[in-house]
């Protein structure tokens, strides 16, 4: 491969070795929001749960316990109050939706929508790994989709980049609703999971709201849009050539009014997306296609000097 071919393989797909090697880039974030910082940058961001809470002993009630932790079988048992004690989870498992759909090998400027989002995942994935969490998650397409359950260690990492790495490219005409993919992320994920969504979000209706909502009602939720600018605005009136390095296709750009209302819809899917977040404790995030993920993570993410 020369350089120009490789130069064209990192805008459309990123490698195994690039992924691999973000686990350095890694070191500078952690998976507990900087709120002031990310404020600042104009993002949306929840204060997490937190690791989930496991069972860990019973033992006799004290005055002062909550009695919705009454451990009502030992209670029975021994004829005296017995409360269930709790203890937080060593690890928490992190999970990773990636949207490999066919809106996503698409941009004008910088990198695919794909990379980008192979790109945050891996920078995620690594960070949770160092973390002590374990990474798991799902990759996404009109073709099907492969599930990765949550496990400890860099081997079922290296396994999860390796099938991000390997994602073949959607061809599809009409997009998947995000409404199944979320529906499985919502019957794997256990209560108190770090959950992230990484899409451009497109195809998002009403039942793919509903499944939102379920699993941040028992989870720290992450979203994080990516885009590229034309989806946002058309360019001024007349003709334009688009290719993807396979393919030309044409565009031709409206009227000034037709632009406008192109502008008002994207605006008014994005805003809705926010106010999700806002009302359901969400963290909201937006990436570009050229954007540099790193920064984009760093602006919450970002470890404390």
């Amino acid at each position: 491969m020369n350089a120009a071919q490789e130069q064209a393989s990192d805008v459309v797909s990123a490698s195994l070795g690039e992924l691999i090697a973000l686990s350095e880039q890694a070191r500078q974030l952690r998976l507990h929001p900087q709120l002031v910082r990310a404020r600042q940058a104009g993002q949306y961001v929840s204060r997490l749960r937190g690791r989930g809470m496991e069972f860990d002993e019973s033992r006799p009630y004290q005055p002062g316990d909550d009695v919705r932790n009454m451990d009502w079988r030992v209670t029975a048992r021994i004829g005296k109050p017995y409360s269930k004690m709790f203890r937080e989870e060593r690890e928490r498992p992190v999970l990773i939706g990636v949207d490999a759909r066919a809106p996503m090998f698409f941009a004008t400027r910088g990198r695919f929508k794909w990379v980008q989002a192979q790109r945050l995942t891996a920078l995620l994935a690594w960070t949770a790994l160092q973390g002590g969490d374990r990474v798991g998650g799902e990759i996404f397409s009109e073709a099907g989709f492969r599930q990765l359950r949550p496990r400890r260690g860099k081997a079922s990492l290296l396994h999860f980049l390796k099938a991000l790495a390997d994602q073949p490219r959607s061809e599809a005409v009409h997009p998947l609703s995000l409404a199944e993919p979320m529906r499985r992320m919502r019957r794997t994920a256990h209560p108190g999971s770090l959950v992230v969504f990484v899409s451009d979000f497109r195809g998002f209706d009403e039942m793919a709201e509903r499944q939102l909502v379920r699993i941040a009602r028992h989870n720290d939720l992450v979203l994080i849009h990516v885009h590229d600018w034309l989806e946002s605005q058309l360019p001024a009136e007349g003709f334009y050539r688009l290719g993807d390095g396979e393919r030309i296709v044409e565009l031709e750009a409206g009227r000034k009014q037709v632009r406008l209302e192109y502008h008002r819809q994207y605006e008014a899917r994005v805003r809705h997306l926010q106010q999700l977040c806002r009302q359901y404790q969400m963290t909201w995030l937006q990436c570009a296609t050229d954007d540099d993920p790193l920064e984009v993570l760093r602006r919450v993410y970002g470890r404390s000097r």
